[in-house]
């Protein structure tokens, strides 16, 4: 938050003189000091989380068994690595029927009859059927609600293509069986319809059993289980159950996984161990490039403008002073867990140092801080302490003490430092001004 212009700070110290007064021995306690020239900055302070530049989380697209681990926890790995194989029969049969289908489908133009193009077009509704409803259970497991409902809304589209096709190819077998339309023509309709359905079942079919090897979708470091917002999903999956993983990593997705294990079992896979569709198996986070998540009040995100500079704190550090600056602010404001109305900024984190000028140890995703941006500086302004300035018919004023006497000059100020604030207009430097016990002067009083 911005430094408040009347809080109780005295920093005379900083300028060229100071003087206790009073108005006789029982006036009031009274301080002052002269206008100076000094640098000044603006800060406003915002908590936040480190993040990692993207994580995505690798879970089994159907059910079945870990058949084999190719990582470690911890270890790094490339894009496109192979990190884990799912043994799943059932998608595997999945697959067959689907297979068999598609041939039949495929050989239904060839002089078959409406009654086999019936026989045939079942059996290829049974392989769709099935295909889609594991695709959609595999998607309603998914914790991350956008990417859920996501996933869902592509399989319900793939499903409405099917069944258009799927009345395409009833309406042909209506049209033979009445003898409305030539037999060829119909026929021909129908087994387009027909392999239109089948290789669709087929597709999807194929796309679950390949997503079975779990592949890296990002470089980065590997550890078991998944996050709290389900991170991505598994890569291949025919952009069903597909997520790259190249933005920045909301914190809340960093704490650990839902429904996990109970306190004192390592949620880590095992070969041979069981693993039902959507569980998470591994989780990719990329730590190459790390970041700081910023919540800043409405009362002061209008200062704040990519490329600010910025030092953070981090609790996890102490004494530690960590660089950083601003890569953008959300345009869309959210709710602070105080209620009021926040905006999230979002910065790069450089290197850190400690109080002996050393270098300080690289944080981890999830880490609390607390951000110091530096949203307005001014070299050589005109300052005055902050507790000099005070509210006065709708306007900042400082008392100006001028021949012995007390008198309001209305002020117009600038930078605001959590000591010193500048003013652009109404004082001089040399003037002598009331920095404490302003509120107990008035207009032309006597001060000595």
């Amino acid at each position: 938050m911005r430094p408040r212009l009347l809080t109780a700070l005295t920093a005379v110290v900083v300028l060229t003189a100071t003087t206790a007064a009073s108005c006789g021995d029982e006036g009031p306690d009274l301080a002052l000091a002269s206008a100076a020239r000094n640098p000044v900055t603006e800060v406003i302070d915002a908590p936040a989380t480190v993040t990692a530049r993207a994580a995505a989380t690798l879970t089994a697209p159907a059910d079945g068994t870990v058949a084999s681990l190719r990582v470690q926890p911890g270890q790094r790995v490339k894009r496109g690595q192979v990190l884990a194989v799912v043994d799943s029969p059932s998608a595997q049969q999945r697959l067959r029927q689907a297979k068999e289908a598609l041939s039949a489908a495929k050989r239904a133009g060839r002089g078959v009859g409406s009654g086999s193009l019936t026989s045939s077009r079942r059996g290829t509704d049974k392989a769709a059927s099935e295909a889609f409803d594991a695709a959609r259970k595999a998607a309603e497991k998914i914790a991350d609600p956008q990417l859920r409902n996501a996933l869902l809304t592509q399989v319900t589209s793939a499903q409405q293509q099917y069944s258009a096709a799927a009345r395409s190819a009833d309406q042909a077998v209506r049209a033979v069986q009445r003898g409305i339309n030539g037999l060829s023509s119909a026929v021909g309709a129908l087994s387009a319809a027909q392999r239109l359905q089948a290789q669709q079942a087929y597709d999807l079919a194929k796309a679950t059993v390949d997503a079975l090897t779990l592949r890296a979708p990002i470089a980065g470091v590997v550890q078991p289980g998944g996050t709290r917002a389900g991170g991505g999903a598994n890569a291949g999956l025919a952009g069903l159950l597909e997520q790259a993983g190249g933005a920045g990593l909301d914190p809340s997705a960093l704490a650990p996984s839902q429904g996990g294990p109970p306190a004192g079992v390592d949620d880590a896979v095992v070969v041979g161990g069981l693993v039902t569709a959507g569980a998470p198996v591994l989780t990719v986070v990329d730590t190459g490039q790390l970041g700081l998540l910023a919540e800043v009040d409405e009362t002061d995100v209008l200062l704040v403008k990519a490329g600010v500079t910025a030092t953070v704190e981090l609790d996890a550090v102490t004494g530690a002073s960590y660089d950083a600056t601003v890569r953008s602010v959300d345009v869309l404001p959210t709710n602070s867990a105080q209620g009021g109305v926040t905006y999230r900024v979002r910065l790069a984190l450089g290197a850190g140092k400690l109080a002996e000028d050393e270098p300080a140890p690289t944080p981890r995703p999830g880490m609390n801080a607390i951000v110091h941006l530096r949203v307005r500086e001014a070299a050589d302004a005109v300052t005055v302490p902050a507790s000099a300035v005070f509210s006065a018919d709708g306007r900042d004023a400082v008392w100006v003490v001028r021949d012995g006497k007390a008198g309001r000059a209305s002020v117009t100020v600038g930078v605001q430092g959590s000591d010193l604030v500048q003013i652009l207009n109404g004082v001089q430097p040399g003037d002598r001004i009331v920095v404490r016990g302003a509120d107990q002067v008035r207009d032309g009083q006597e001060v000595q």
